[in-house]
């Protein structure tokens, strides 16, 4: 099982991020060293979604990635062309996925997997209980049985529209951006 080192280079360790601040609310983040959430991909088909993963991963600077099933890895180029470079800075590893999933859970994460469920709560309403991981599954079968029957949380996006779904990597956006917002706050108390 590859296990990259978490070698990113985070806010304090560089003055470069500073000429990358859009705002001065920017500032707002530079406590957060890193955001307490594991992402699990549960057998993503799509390259280029692993691939959008890995940026969006290392923009909100999740603790690891975690690479299960089908899900193709950084030694493949196609993932490269969406990571951008982030595939060389954001900590992964891969393993099955009940494995990861189980080690995860001793660690004391939350297990929340993305996925129209019965039980599933906004996530607008959701309220994590950090560390999280969070579990994104494949583009057409959704999470695995393995994974499912490890859930603490079944997560939902509101869904407005006639398709009721986005790409999975979209929705990676959503969900971890929404963590980012809602720790962010939670630290700041």
């Amino acid at each position: 099982m590859p296990d990259v080192p978490d070698t990113r280079r985070h806010h304090g360790d560089t003055n470069d991020h500073l000429a990358f601040r859009a705002t001065r609310g920017s500032a707002a983040y530079d406590a957060i060293s890193a955001l307490p959430v594991a992402v699990v991909l549960d057998s993503i088909r799509s390259l280029y979604n692993v691939g959008s993963f890995f940026r969006t991963a290392d923009a909100v600077r999740v603790d690891r990635l975690w690479l299960c099933g089908i899900t193709g890895t950084p030694s493949n180029p196609r993932l490269a062309k969406t990571a951008l470079g982030a595939e060389t800075t954001q900590a992964w590893s891969a393993g099955e996925v009940g494995d990861v999933l189980q080690g995860l859970r001793t660690g004391g994460h939350e297990i929340a997997l993305v996925e129209t469920h019965p039980r599933a709560v906004d996530l607008f309403d959701w309220k994590p209980r950090f560390p999280v991981a969070v579990v994104f599954g494949n583009e057409v079968d959704g999470v695995s049985p393995a994974a499912r029957d490890q859930a603490d949380t079944f997560v939902r996006l509101p869904m407005l529209g006639t398709k009721h779904s986005v790409n999975v990597a979209t929705a990676g956006g959503v969900v971890l951006y929404e963590l980012l917002r809602k720790y962010r706050e939670a630290w700041s108390r």
